[in-house]
């Protein structure tokens, strides 16, 4: 069987999977971290090197490093990887229309909208190989219109289209999200078999639960996720997502993230001065 090993982000919330091969010697990296400080613009990289030491020290190939969408809450260390290991920055073909949107908010010249910054940009039903394994690509837009789900075995990793069933369902009013294309999304999700484990992109601890959690299953989602259980239909689900999404703050790091991550994770391109810098468009959010 494959191996997944969580690694969770306390300061976003957010849940990097390490998935090796049932070899145990190559594997897949997603949804990964750069550490950023928004107080003083500055970025690190401690986390994913001591990641990435352990993968040397036990011998194990990085194959992909893969992104589930161009995250608004983090900024994506896909890039950085890619350099310091030689593995492949992959995400959903629907990422040129984010680019589309994003790059001209950030006046981003250098972005090339057709994608070719990222490695791969997969399809509905691609597979990826690493090791003796294989991902299989869902495409589960609706959050954002890139965005995809991984499976492999009896484990799916969604990125942001549903959370812990006792905090139910990503924001979909982001540029190109929407709610009733989310709930078919999620809908697609559960239709998988009831013992297939979901293993979600970020964990925003609820009132009554006091350490972060990651996986569950479809059959527990159905049974009882606050949003999309099986007694909520799809016109219940679109009203109560389009009237909480109204009330929500744009995430504390959506403008140095999305420059980044439309980037597969790179910085902008140095100025006349050598120095890299990142944009807060005025009044565009």
């Amino acid at each position: 069987m494959i191996d997944i090993t969580p690694l969770f982000d306390d300061r976003t919330q957010t849940v990097t999977y390490l998935v090796t091969d049932t070899s145990g010697t190559e594997a897949v990296l997603i949804d990964a971290v750069l550490d950023y400080d928004p107080h003083t613009a500055r970025f690190s990289t401690d986390r994913i090197e001591a990641l990435l030491s352990r993968l040397e020290a036990d011998h194990i190939r990085l194959r992909w490093v893969l992104d589930t969408h161009a995250h608004a809450d983090h900024l994506s260390a896909a890039d950085y990887v890619r350099h310091r290991t030689g593995a492949k920055v992959g995400i959903g073909a629907r990422i040129t229309e984010v680019q589309k949107t994003f790059g001209p908010m950030f006046n981003a010249k250098d972005v090339n909208t057709t994608g070719t910054v990222f490695d791969a940009l997969f399809e509905d039903g691609d597979d990826i190989q690493f090791g003796e394994s294989t991902l299989r690509v869902m495409h589960t837009p609706g959050h954002t219109p890139a965005c995809v789900t991984y499976l492999v075995e009896d484990a799916a990793f969604v990125g942001d289209t549903m959370f812990m069933p006792d905090t139910g369902s990503a924001r979909a009013d982001f540029p190109g999200g929407d709610a009733r294309t989310l709930y078919r999304s999620i809908r697609r999700l559960l239709a998988l078999p009831a013992e297939t484990r979901i293993f979600v992109g970020h964990d925003y601890l609820p009132p009554d639960r006091s350490s972060p959690a990651w996986e569950s299953t479809v059959g527990a989602q159905r049974a009882g996720n606050i949003h999309v259980r099986d007694e909520i239909g799809e016109d219940r689900f679109v009203a109560m997502r389009e009237t909480r999404d109204a009330s929500l703050a744009p995430p504390r790091l959506i403008l140095p993230s999305l420059q980044v991550n439309i980037r597969a994770g790179a910085m902008p391109p140095p100025e006349e001065d050598g120095q890299i810098y990142l944009k807060l468009p005025v009044n565009r959010l």
